[in-house]
């Protein structure tokens, strides 16, 4: 007789007590280690991050750098690269995590995350209804812009060096390409 054996779902209690000094994410129960990052991909985080603080010197919201854990569930917790909280939804900021789905996340791909970045990743955010989700891509020197409608995420543009990107979810904003790539 063969018998199915069943995967054991790890929790947010689980997560909270794995080790300090190794990250990892909770993706649909399942703790998965996440590798320190190279430089080129820090660098990006650092010049996305210090464009994006604006935002908060002009008291529209808060941004969080990686890592930050995002709480969507009881079996997922992920560590997006960085993320936007809106002051209108501040109330899902926790002295712990975030606990809900922020305004923005942007995933920084690597070729460890790329696959999940844009296959389970964008599912889950776009599931647990995060508006805003930027893939950006260091090889490609581009940044993918998908905004949350009706039907799920749709394409809102691709950005690439020499172009500015402008934001649905973050009115005003602009971000030249050239000053991240």
């Amino acid at each position: 007789m063969v018998t199915a054996r069943t995967r054991r779902k790890f929790t947010y209690e689980d997560y909270r007590n794995t080790p300090d000094d190794v990250r990892y994410e909770l993706l649909d129960g399942e703790l998965v280690l996440v590798p320190a990052p190279n430089m080129f991909h820090q660098t990006t985080s650092k010049k996305l991050f210090w464009k994006l603080e604006s935002l908060e010197e002009l008291g529209l919201g808060l941004v969080f750098c990686a890592p930050t854990d995002v709480v969507f569930s009881d079996t997922d917790t992920l560590q997006p690269d960085i993320v936007f909280v809106s002051a209108e939804r501040a109330h899902i900021i926790t002295e712990q995590n975030i606990h809900g789905a922020p305004d923005l996340v942007i995933e920084i791909l690597s070729p460890s995350t790329a696959g999940r970045d844009r296959t389970f990743k964008r599912t889950l955010y776009e599931r647990h209804g995060v508006k805003e989700y930027w893939m950006v891509d260091p090889d490609a020197r581009n940044i993918t812009v998908l905004i949350l409608g009706e039907n799920g995420y749709e394409l809102a543009g691709i950005y690439g060096e020499g172009q500015t990107l402008t934001s649905p979810t973050l009115p005003g904003f602009r971000l030249s390409l050239d000053e991240v790539f």
